[in-house]
């Protein structure tokens, strides 16, 4: 914690803090002339005893003490401590964005590395951290749909519920439909100027609580653009199975829509891509960012806090203590 805190801070003066390495000397150097003197007295009198006997001749050298870390914290405060923070406002209007992402057995397919669902992620969270300023949601569908997270600015509450995405949280299948209509969903409400949900599946639509053609048609009614990517090699991929041995694989054929994720997309005023690598995933997420520019200005400004005020409060607090243990209890002693 301690560390914590000496990371934050910034010292307007710390060539003072120097002179820190002379207040344990300047300590040592009182005491050790507090004992020549008792010492000298004690000799003179030709009584010890009671120096063994007082209490307050065991603490005597109590007070010395206090008056070093006293003036070790106010030379701490002398050297002005401050903390600055940096803060960052974005002006402007940002953009609603809805991640629709296939989650169904099919995207567990090799031929992406290490399969399709997790180059898919890794993609969506390049995307996600580079979309300052907007507000950013995720719906994931397979037979059934489920929205892991509403739209938000907070993009680091986005990147966790990606991270999260497993296969088997649903119902497998592929309902592109009740996919895109969840979507819609969530952004039906959007005062945005830019709505926009980007539809990523590798499949063909299997059925479910709405099909593909009602979904469209609500995007449309709502304004909302959407882009569709189709995920996959062309030809065969790479399937992984279990059996009684273990995982094998083996090459199944990919069958995406392509024909209904293009009317999807140009209906609703968005594109349809079509990535056979994660390369071109990349690309594609790439290409939808700049299609998609939002009208953000960030603005950038540190905040200076003092941090001098609780060492000087040390320090005086100190001081008393130290003169009230000297009046009260140590006065009388050599």
């Amino acid at each position: 914690m301690i560390r914590d805190y000496l990371n934050d801070i910034v010292f307007d003066w710390p060539w003072l803090l120097v002179l820190l390495i002379l207040v344990p000397v300047w300590v040592w150097w009182s005491i050790r002339q507090r004992k020549k003197n008792t010492a000298g007295i004690a000799a003179t009198t030709g009584n010890r005893g009671w120096m063994q006997q007082s209490w307050r001749l065991r603490l005597m050298y109590f007070p010395m003490w206090l008056r070093g870390i006293a003036v070790a914290c106010l030379i701490v405060a002398l050297a002005k401590p401050a903390h600055y923070q940096t803060i960052e406002m974005n002006n402007g209007e940002g953009i609603d964005i809805m991640l629709c992402m296939d989650v169904s057995g099919s995207m567990l397919a090799r031929d992406f590395t290490p399969d399709r669902l997790r180059a898919s992620m890794e993609v969506a969270r390049n995307f996600v951290q580079g979309r300052k300023g907007d507000r950013i949601g995720l719906v994931i569908f397979s037979g059934q749909s489920l929205a892991l997270c509403p739209l938000t600015s907070d993009l680091q509450a986005v990147l966790h519920q990606i991270n999260a995405i497993e296969y088997g949280q649903l119902a497998d299948g592929t309902s592109i439909g009740t996919g895109l209509a969840s979507s819609v969903d969530r952004l039906r409400q959007s005062k945005s100027p830019g709505k926009v949900v980007i539809l990523l599946t590798d499949g063909e639509d299997t059925g479910g609580f709405f099909d593909p053609a009602t979904a469209k048609q609500l995007a449309m009614t709502y304004g909302i653009k959407v882009y569709t990517i189709g995920v996959g090699s062309k030809g065969l991929a790479p399937m992984p199975y279990q059996t009684p041995t273990g995982t094998q694989v083996r090459e199944e054929k990919v069958n995406i829509d392509e024909a209904l994720l293009t009317d999807i997309a140009q209906s609703t005023g968005g594109q349809y891509f079509r990535a056979t690598n994660t390369k071109g995933l990349d690309s594609i997420y790439a290409s939808i960012n700049q299609l998609e520019k939002n009208r953000v200005e960030s603005t950038i400004f540190t905040k200076r806090t003092e941090r001098f005020l609780p060492w000087l409060a040390a320090a005086i607090a100190l001081l008393i203590l130290e003169m009230l243990l000297t009046v009260a209890f140590f006065k009388k002693l050599p």
